[in-house]
């Protein structure tokens, strides 16, 4: 029997999010809306991505309300891409997932790290801040921070020069 191509038969709440965030591309196309990447050619160098795929993704996120496009130039016209408070609340699955991954199968020293903006404390593993009780940071109130483990050969794109010079409050734009 072949690999069906949707979840549509399962039911199934993580089924559902995965029909939107499981496809190739979709949470880090998130997770740079995260860091302030707000412009299509800025994911696209960024993220190496094929024009089509992202502009797919992109259509994807927006329709299901957890990205919002908005006109930031009229001439020529262009959009950004902005999170929803939908969107945000994904924050709480990618930081987890990406600490996870990272005690796992960590090649090396981490790009970045994420501390509490209020306290500069590095959030745990589930995104709490110890310093300050545990409480649960909202990403409006993180700092993204260059951490040791800059390759040999950095990428050079605008987004990350921009993420290697000097922490980063999330969801504000970056460039």
């Amino acid at each position: 029997m072949p690999l069906g191509k949707s979840y549509e038969r399962q039911n199934c709440s993580l089924a559902t999010a995965l029909e939107l965030v499981g496809e190739r591309w979709t949470l880090l196309i998130v997770r740079d809306a995260f860091y302030g990447v707000r412009r299509y050619g800025d994911f696209l160098a960024h993220l190496d991505i094929p024009r089509a795929v992202l502009a797919d993704r992109l259509a994807t996120l927006v329709d299901a309300g957890i990205l919002e496009r908005r006109r930031y130039q009229d001439a020529p016209p262009r959009d950004e891409y902005v999170l929803t408070d939908r969107g945000g609340e994904l924050w709480s699955v990618i930081y987890p997932l990406m600490s996870w991954s990272e005690r796992h199968f960590a090649v090396g020293e981490s790009l970045r790290t994420f501390r509490h903006a209020a306290c500069g404390t590095q959030l745990d593993p589930a995104g709490r801040c110890p310093t300050c009780g545990n409480v649960d940071v909202p990403p409006g109130d993180v700092e993204a921070h260059p951490g040791p483990g800059v390759p040999a050969e950095p990428r050079q794109d605008p987004v990350s020069v921009a993420l290697r010079q000097r922490p980063h409050r999330l969801l504000r734009p970056l460039l």
